[in-house]
């Protein structure tokens, strides 16, 4: 009783407060505009036609040989990445929480874990192709290998693997060190072997863990675009039969319906993942340790684990360091002596790099703030205020984090190429009343192929990820801080800027960073949305990766990975100085 009416008052507050209930508003608007509305004119497209409801469309499409591949395809090879992925990344977690190591062998662990997050995500098919590629500097100049083919599945693989096991080593890193060293000690007591103790205690504690790190892996492979098309060859994932249906069929509506099916499949797995295994992960995990963990220091345990951690790990570091190197050789595959900086010369005169760099900077450093900003405001609604659409915003803001680029693109197409709700194809009225006039591209239609769109596009990607960090940071500060200043007269808009904001500085300035760094390497969205007018950099990357001219590619994507590693040094540098945990520290 006492609950609700304390939920109530809050809720006469916040509608007798204009700011927020303005803000709310403005924000219900962009979430339904941006994410809502493309999403829900891709279903209306694939099943609206001839006047009515019809499947018409998904029949077409789903006799289509090339999609019915695709898609077979798409699960083979997102299953296996997924499986892969989560091995891998959950042995690397297993050695660094588990098992005394070095520093040196720390530091690689550090490195790799940062290395996806700095580079944009096609940099591993292009070493791929370099080094163990028909002309690649391992298979045809070390090894005297000339018929091995790297395009295709196992291409595809491997290059994802590496590419996102990172990301299920960070996860199980978190999940192993949360479990209570007493637990697996009190086995050990019992005479179990390490391997019995792995078997029957850590690894039923981490289960939920694990399947929420396969979840993730496998959304992430099925929705990439750009490994499987630098390095898939004949090998059709869903998302690249997409952007072909569009860019060479120019077929729209079977782009509409495949994009569907490809949302399907990641809805489905993101609501398992988000609203099954996290919740049986943190029911099934003891929190934090009640005392230091006894690390193995066993030579026969040791010595193979960290030696094969240590190899795999200095292989994907080589894979990244091929790529600067690429942009040093003369010619790729033909001679590789002596070194030259021609190619970045050629960046930024005969192939525009200039332009690319700058459009590319510009539109992402534009996003950035907003994102950050966006991100926060979402994140204090979310926790500290209470209000009927709150879960709305919480859970379409988190919907972005599910859809695929590819998807994302052709509904942004499909919803505002001829205007909202397809307002350009209105008929004019007879009295000349002038809402065609008017809006002669539709309503809203001015923002399709123009820098807008790129900005929106950007925002909406790294929405969640902000939001997350966000939601994280504030549930960690007492209501009383805010009501104080509430008491002492404040609006809504002061305390958020004046109290609110100061105490999250680290989680904003790391969410605009991200946000930069995630915009400025997008490409699966905006390679269907880019336009002759803006020259964006990773479009540039793969339009050489797919002529074959790898040594430009790698010019442009080193520049970029420098762009990136900048910014983030610039971000820890940034928390170090100016965020909360320096303020903190003085204090105490």
């Amino acid at each position: 009783m006492a609950r609700s009416q304390s939920e109530e008052l809050d809720r006469k507050k916040l509608m007798a407060d204009p700011i927020m209930v303005t803000t709310i508003a403005v924000l219900i608007a962009f979430l339904t505009l941006f994410i809502l509305y493309p999403l829900a004119i891709l279903l209306v497209d694939s099943f609206y036609g001839g006047g009515g409801f019809t499947l018409d469309t998904f029949r077409r499409v789903l006799a289509m040989p090339n999609f019915r591949v695709a898609i077979t395809n798409t699960l083979r090879a997102g299953f296996l990445v997924g499986i892969l992925s989560t091995a891998v990344g959950l042995l690397f977690a297993y050695v660094e929480v588990y098992v005394r190591v070095g520093k040196f062998v720390g530091g690689l662990f550090q490195v790799v874990s940062m290395l996806p997050v700095v580079s944009p995500p096609f940099v591993l098919s292009l070493s791929m192709i370099m080094l163990f590629g028909k002309a690649g500097l391992i298979t045809r100049f070390l090894l005297g290998i000339y018929d091995n083919n790297v395009y295709g599945f196992w291409g595809i693989v491997i290059v994802q693997t590496l590419t996102f096991f990172p990301v299920c080593y960070m996860m199980m890193k978190g999940l192993l060190k949360n479990i209570d060293p007493s637990l697996e000690e009190a086995a050990r007591d019992m005479g179990a072997s390490r391997m019995g103790v792995f078997v029957t205690v850590t690894l039923p504690l981490l289960l939920p863990g694990l399947g929420n790190a396969f979840l993730v892996t496998f959304i992430e492979s099925i929705a990439d675009f750009a490994n499987p098309m630098i390095i898939g060859g004949s090998y059709d994932t869903l998302a690249t039969t997409i952007y072909l249906q569009i860019t060479g069929a120019y077929d729209k509506e079977g782009a509409a319906a495949m994009a569907v099916v490809l949302l399907c499949i990641t809805l489905v797995m993101f609501a398992v993942q988000k609203y099954w295994l996290e919740a049986k992960t943190a029911a099934t995990l003891t929190g934090k340790a009640s005392r230091g963990r006894m690390l193995i220091e066993d030579r026969s345990v040791t010595v193979p684990l960290t030696a094969l951690c240590s190899l795999a790990a200095l292989f994907v570091i080589v894979m990244y360091i091929c790529v600067p190197i690429g942009a040093l050789f003369p010619t790729w595959g033909h001679k590789f002596t002596p070194l030259t900086f021609k190619w970045f010369g050629q960046v930024f005169g005969r192939y525009h790099g200039l332009q690319a760099f700058r459009d590319s900077f510009v539109l992402s450093l534009i996003s950035a703030p907003i994102t950050a900003l966006l991100s926060m405001i979402i994140s204090y609604l979310v926790v500290k205020r209470k209000f009927k659409a709150r879960g709305f915003i919480e859970a379409v803001s988190m919907l972005a984090m599910a859809v695929p680029g590819t998807v994302l693109g052709v509904g942004y197409i499909r919803g505002y190429s001829g205007g909202l709700f397809h307002s350009a194809q209105w008929p004019v009225f007879a009295d000349g009343g002038a809402l065609h006039g008017l809006f002669p591209k539709g309503l809203m239609g001015g923002i399709y192929g123009s820098a807008a769109i790129l900005i929106i596009v950007f925002v909406v990607r790294s929405l969640p990820t902000g939001t997350r960090s966000g939601i994280s940071a504030l549930r960690q500060i007492d209501k009383s801080i805010e009501e104080s200043a509430y008491d002492m007269g404040a609006d809504s808009f002061t305390v958020f800027m004046t109290v609110t904001l100061p105490l999250i500085k680290d989680s904003f300035l790391s969410g605009l960073v991200t946000a930069f760094v995630r915009s400025i390497t997008a490409i699966s969205a905006i390679i269907l949305l880019v336009t002759p007018q803006f020259l964006l950099i990773t479009v540039q990357i793969n339009e050489f990766a797919e002529k074959g001219s790898y040594s430009i590619a790698c010019a442009f994507a080193t520049i970029l990975i420098l762009i990136t590693y900048g910014s983030v040094l610039l971000m820890n540098v940034a928390i170090r100085f100016f965020g909360t945990s320096r303020a903190f520290k003085e204090g105490e």
